[in-house]
């Protein structure tokens, strides 16, 4: 009789295979075989206090290193805990793969404890949702899932591993199956020539590079296409860095809720060229309004349909390449000077302005500016969804890819903190730093635990209004009031330290920079609260508003 071994062990080394490093996860009943068996492997398995934060680290983790991050759960509520993370992923094309245990094969046709119909309840938020129906399917199974959570565009898949299937014995000699990588597309010499028509009589192209653009490190691309042809360049929020801010042809960011500077550099254009960018990252309507300029898609995949994004060419390929042999089949230069230079002037002057402000408590620019002088061009900021998100996306400045993540496809709260310990992981060279408001805080700060547990430094700065401040914002503007927004807070200097974190309250603007330093030089977690103004959102939008041609 041939040797046998467990078919987890067998699930193990298929993983070990495909290169994963870290599993997030919570053990179940039903999967400790799985569980039991990463302890003999070379992966380490980062316990959780709850799925969905395991989610939400296996996301920044795929976001950050391009392999997709592994999160796992036990059946039922703990799969579906799994769920929002899952979510968010697939709507930010982020390669996840999500494992979960599931009742076994002598009773998932009936009705029984914890039966959930899990598959069809990941189907539409991933690529593609599966049960393992042997343990004989795993080698071939997980080979799809990875090769489909990394393909473009990359997201969530799900693999529900059922009881018996998990504990059943394998031949031993039963393999994982050999890694293939897609290759890049070249892109089609056709197309390119006619994009180049298009610019040829275009009289002021912009170009808006998004979240794909970063994903196929297309930051040299960019900027040899942007110098070559004299083109401004504005980013996405979740593009942000992959054309650097101080480059002197850079816009900075679409995305905010009102029509903002880098707006008019679109108003003016005739010619739109998106590199990597997705509609749910930003509504093409507000770079189109009357849907009538001119559009040149660059992305791996065909452009999505919309009455506002009508591609007058789409170069479907690799985008470095494609960008690189576009830049060179045009033989003519475009003036970016004038709004462009007015544009970086005017973001500049706004966080110069806010890195003096004395208030107490801060305004938004104030902290914004002090996290910008604490942190290096290579470290890394999470912001998460609320108040905070609008202010950091659009006035922090960013200089390399994946310095600022923020949740535009899905706009999930509670990202941060999570998705901080997974950041460090990945770059444990890096300073990280999770801005999060108090709302989105509370959400899953119990992964303050996992952090000090696991012994991964991360810093948090809590910015503290005891209100959902972003929705109160919406509120007012549409409104004219707000209701149901404001809640009470814990004192987060003793929160932190009852999870054996450092715990810093900011009690004047001028302490806030140091305060961040010393939490950023602490060999552990850290969390700062600073107290924020928020009067100052209708501030900006009523400014914004008045803005029709600051030109």
């Amino acid at each position: 009789m041939s040797a046998q071994e467990d078919a987890a062990r067998l699930l193990v080394r298929t993983l070990e295979a495909e290169g994963v490093e870290y599993v997030f996860g919570i053990p179940g009943e039903e999967n400790i075989h799985f569980v039991d068996a990463l302890n003999d492997s070379s992966i380490r398995y980062v316990l959780v206090r709850h799925e969905q934060g395991a989610a939400f680290m296996a996301e920044i983790y795929g976001r950050l290193t391009g392999k997709a991050g592994v999160a796992s759960a036990t059946l039922g509520p703990g799969a579906i805990n799994l769920q929002l993370g899952v979510a968010d992923a697939t709507t930010n094309s982020t390669p996840v793969v999500a494992i979960s245990a599931q009742v076994g094969l002598d009773r998932i046709y009936k009705e029984s404890h914890q039966i959930v119909d899990l598959v069809s309840l990941f189907r539409p938020i991933t690529k593609w949702s599966e049960l393992a129906p042997r343990a004989e399917a795993l080698p071939e199974m997980v080979r799809k899932a990875f090769k489909t959570a990394q393909t473009e565009r990359p997201g969530a898949v799900y693999l529900a591993i059922p009881e018996d299937v998990e504990s059943a014995q394998v031949p031993v000699g039963l393999a994982p199956l050999p890694v293939n990588v897609v290759r890049p597309q070249e892109p089609s010499p056709s197309q390119v020539a006619r994009a180049a028509d298009v610019l040829a009589l275009a009289r002021r192209p912009i170009v808006l590079a998004g979240h794909g653009a970063t994903r196929q490190g297309a930051s040299a691309a960019l900027v040899y296409l942007s110098e070559r042809l004299g083109l401004p360049v504005a980013t996405t929020f979740n593009g942000k860095g992959v054309f650097p801010d101080d480059h002197r042809n850079a816009l900075g960011a679409v995305g905010f809720m009102r029509h903002d500077y880098v707006n008019f550099g679109f108003d003016e254009a005739d010619v739109l060229i998106t590199v990597g960018y997705e509609l749910q990252e930003f509504d093409p309507v507000k770079i189109n309004p009357s849907g009538d300029k001119k559009i040149i898609h660059i992305h791996p995949s065909p452009a999505e349909v919309d009455d506002h994004y009508a591609v007058e060419v789409g170069i479907q390929g690799d985008i470095p390449r494609s960008l690189y042999a576009l830049a060179d089949s045009v033989h003519r230069r475009f003036d970016v000077n004038g709004t462009g230079r007015r544009i970086r002037e005017l973001m500049r002057d706004e966080l110069a302005e806010g890195a003096a402000e004395e208030g107490f408590p801060l305004s938004p620019r104030r902290i914004v500016a002090d996290v910008r002088a604490a942190m290096g061009r290579e470290d890394i900021v999470l912001a998460d969804t609320g108040a905070v998100k609008m202010w950091m996306a659009r006035m922090y400045p960013t200089y390399e890819p994946n310095t600022l993540l923020v949740s535009n496809g899905l706009s999930s709260m509670g990202f941060a903190v999570p998705g901080a310990i997974a950041a460090k992981l990945a770059h444990p060279d890096r300073k990280v730093l999770a801005a999060t408001g108090d709302g989105a805080f509370l959400m899953n700060s119990q992964e303050l635990e996992t952090a000090v547990r696991e012994n991964v430094p991360i810093t948090v700065l809590i910015w503290d209004d005891s209100a959902y401040g972003l929705i109160g914002w919406k509120m007012e503007l549409d409104l004219g009031r707000s209701s149901h927004i404001a809640f009470g807070n814990p004192d987060f200097v003793k929160y932190a330290e009852s999870f054996g974190a450092h715990g810093y309250r900011v009690e004047s603007a001028a302490e806030l920079l140091p305060t961040l330093r010393k939490a950023l030089a602490d060999d552990g977690v850290s969390v700062v609260t600073v107290p924020v103004d928020y009067s100052h959102n209708l501030r900006l939008t009523d400014k914004l508003g008045e803005l029709t041609d600051p030109f």
